[in-house]
């Protein structure tokens, strides 16, 4: 029994010098922590500098609305003459006309006596 008297006495030796050891870490903590800790304070503006962002975003805005208002002229789409169509119409007419007569010569049956 005595040795088990002797176990508890050390534990609770050891329990003591443990929270002693995490009060110590926990004050360090609290000591650098306010350094080292993250910033998550707003920026604040002063009033004027506020107004000289303002000024200068309306600004912007008035720049790109003046370019709006001009015509920009644009080139003109360029057309086909007419005669221009009427040889390409002919020309797919003829491809087509040539399709559909391969298309004839190999449907005709042969006959083979």
């Amino acid at each position: 029994m005595a040795k088990m008297a002797a176990i508890v006495q050390q534990l609770k030796r050891e329990h003591v010098r443990l929270t002693n050891e995490i009060r110590g870490i926990a004050a360090a903590l609290a000591a650098f922590g306010v350094a080292y800790r993250k910033q998550t304070r707003r920026r604040r503006l002063s009033t004027a500098a506020r107004a000289r962002i303002a000024a200068a975003q309306r600004a912007r805005w008035a720049k790109v609305k003046s370019g709006q208002k001009q015509n920009v002229a644009r080139p003109k789409k360029r057309t086909m003459s007419a005669a221009a169509r009427k040889r390409i119409a002919a020309a797919q007419r003829a491809r087509w006309a040539k399709v559909k007569a391969q298309k004839k010569s190999a449907q005709k049956p042969t006959t083979m006596k």
